[in-house]
């Protein structure tokens, strides 16, 4: 029977891992609003406060060393050595658990000193719950890195699932009772980020079961092999791909395409043979070294995406205090400005999980099509991301107070709304041109741009908190993503001789997005008139929501309209989409303003 290809496993690998991520980051991005609906915005400040440090910690434990294992124990599955690959597993499973218990102990003992740093005691007794989730995510997603080697990506993508789900219903379920008895903002807030710690649990819990059933079949493998069938590589293929599940779960996304980059002892030449695959059998010490040594540059470089949300974190609750707001008052005016944070990050999880299924197909046009290849890959990418981007930029912007209304019941922090909003689109295009950079073999390269656009943050968050506060902050987001944007698209430009028209990247666009703007805006009016015309008020959350679910409905129509007519979505494109595009190309083409 035919073995699929590299490229094919990878895809699919990619596709499995890319649904999973959709469904787990849309849970976890809408959980935040029945947060805030239930708890607050102070609840909904502590949390949004202490979140980022957490998934900052989680980065440190546990970023770099699964890519590590993923890779180990892909290069002894080619070699014909799961034994070696188990013997990984172990050992970098007492070094996960042991980073998760000293991690652990030191968040819980030392949140009041990070309860200092950030300028709010608040926050302390959620610190020291998300604490305990770092006794069990790490082993977690070292599991997930085991898997990943063997090119099994579903028991990856159940473990998310699940992970997010019970994560949700645990935060729901303590937010109802702990309000039921009346707990202060502080002990409801810590009540929701143990939804981290159960969901950890239940994410370790499924991986678990899957590896007790890859004990037996391999067990049962073992014991069907004749003497002369054991160790046999010829069934082995030559080449392998590994999947990256840090940056699929909170902060960072990349693919290990082959195993070019072995180290000393086992690696792939340019023709794709194994060479350097000696005898040599390492012992545990050894074993943990190459796993340290290749895991800290990969967890250095994961930690730039973490810091940039860390950053607010550690200034904005300061700096609205300096301006004489109390340290409660500073959490319901920051849990104020996060407001648009799952609405963005619903665009960015987009991009997150699409930028997946870009790292193979440029690496595979890097190697097959050349330099042309290359640049008709990332020039279609980046025009699709910045529309989808400035799209929804500008959709949440025009719309942001009746959205507003919609999912929080007010129109507190509207106009921060607006400018965070503007962040959609430099984070859909830094994300798409650091997937397509890695994809061309810069892997660090992002990592700077995101840790320079971090710096400008705080500057800038210095600057513009004090005297416009979370509107300031909010603006600053903008600048800080669009300067994370410009720096990865110069990169990309330079490393594949990309040239960009700039009719296609600022003139279209610019039509295009005002014409969507207008079709939003005149909707939301003439719904506001209507349903005023029929005694419902326009601030009232059911008008917000038909004025809102309208004018979403006109700009997105007006959007593929308008995007199909100047030229910047053609009929190929569209047909590539399974199942939608070619209906929807078909309608285009009747309405004549398909190309």
């Amino acid at each position: 029977m035919k073995q699929p290809s590299t490229g094919s496993r990878l895809l699919q690998g990619a596709f499995v891992l890319g649904l999973a991520a959709i469904i787990s980051k849309i849970i976890g991005a809408f959980q935040k609003i029945p947060l805030q609906n239930l708890g607050g915005d102070g609840v909904f400040g502590i949390y949004n406060t202490v979140y980022p440090f957490y998934m900052m910690v989680i980065t440190i434990g546990a970023a770099g060393l699964p890519v590590a294992i993923s890779k180990f124990v892909a290069e002894q599955h080619v070699l014909g050595r799961p034994e070696e690959g188990r013997r990984i597993i172990r050992l970098s499973s007492m070094l996960l658990g042991g980073i998760g218990l000293v991690l652990a102990v030191l968040m819980y003992t030392g949140a009041p000193w990070i309860g200092k740093w950030i300028g709010n005691g608040h926050v302390i007794p959620s610190i020291r719950a998300a604490a305990l989730a770092l006794l069990v995510v790490p082993l977690m997603t070292g599991l997930r890195g085991y898997f990943q080697g063997m090119q099994q990506m579903v028991p990856t993508a159940v473990s998310q699932v699940v992970e997010q789900i019970i994560r949700v219903t645990v935060m729901i379920v303590l937010l109802l009772w702990l309000m039921a008895r009346e707990a202060s903002l502080d002990t409801i807030a810590a009540g929701a980020m143990l939804g981290s710690f159960a969901g950890g649990v239940a994410g370790l819990l499924a991986m678990l079961m899957y590896g007790s059933r890859h004990r037996k079949q391999m067990s049962k493998k073992i014991h069907a092999k004749s003497p002369e069938g054991q160790g046999s590589r010829n069934e082995l293929s030559s080449e392998v791909a590994t999947v990256d599940d840090s940056k699929l779960t909170g902060s960072t996304m990349s693919i290990e395409s082959n195993v070019l980059n072995a180290d000393e002892a086992v690696g792939v030449n340019a023709k794709g043979r194994i060479v350097g695959a000696a005898e040599h059998q390492r012992s545990n010490r050894e074993w943990i070294r190459a796993l340290l040594v290749y895991a800290i540059p990969v967890c250095l470089g994961s930690l730039a995406v973490p810091l940039m949300n860390l950053v607010d974190t550690f200034t904005v609750p300061r700096l609205l205090q300096q301006e004489g707001l109390n340290e409660l008052q500073s959490m319901v005016s920051f849990g104020i400005y996060n407001r648009g944070l799952p609405l963005v990050q619903m665009v960015t999880m987009l991009a997150m999980s699409l930028s997946v299924l870009f790292i193979p197909a440029m690496a595979e046009a890097k190697l097959r099509g050349g330099p042309e290849a290359v640049r008709q890959q990332a020039s279609l990418a980046l025009r699709w991301f910045w529309l989808i981007g400035l799209a929804a930029s500008a959709g949440l912007a025009v719309l942001a107070e009746p959205i507003n209304r919609m999912l929080y019941g007010d129109a507190a922090g509207t106009e921060a709304l607006r400018y965070m909003a503007l962040t959609a689109a430099g984070s859909t295009v830094s994300i798409i041109a650091a997937a397509l950079l890695q994809g061309l073999g810069s892997v660090r390269a992002p990592a700077f741009s995101m840790l320079a656009a971090a710096g400008v943050k705080v500057l800038l968050n210095v600057w513009l908190v004090p005297t416009l506060g979370i509107v300031g902050a909010a603006m600053a987001g903008a600048a800080a993503y669009m300067l994370a944007a410009a720096l990865n698209v110069a990169l990309l430009a330079r490393y594949s001789a990309l040239r960009l028209a700039p009719s296609a990247v600022l003139a279209k666009p610019a039509l295009v997005i005002a014409a969507m703007s207008l079709a939003a805006a005149g909707m939301a009016w003439a719904t506001e008139a209507l349903l005023g015309g029929m005694g419902i008020a326009a601030d009232r959350r059911i008008a917000a929501v038909g004025v809102s679910l309208l004018g979403v409905a006109a700009g997105a129509a007006v959007f593929v309209l308008a995007a199909a007519r100047a030229g910047l979505l053609t009929a190929a494109e569209l047909m590539a989409v399974p199942k939608v595009g070619s209906r929807l190309a078909k309608i285009l083409r009747s309405l004549r303003v398909l190309r």
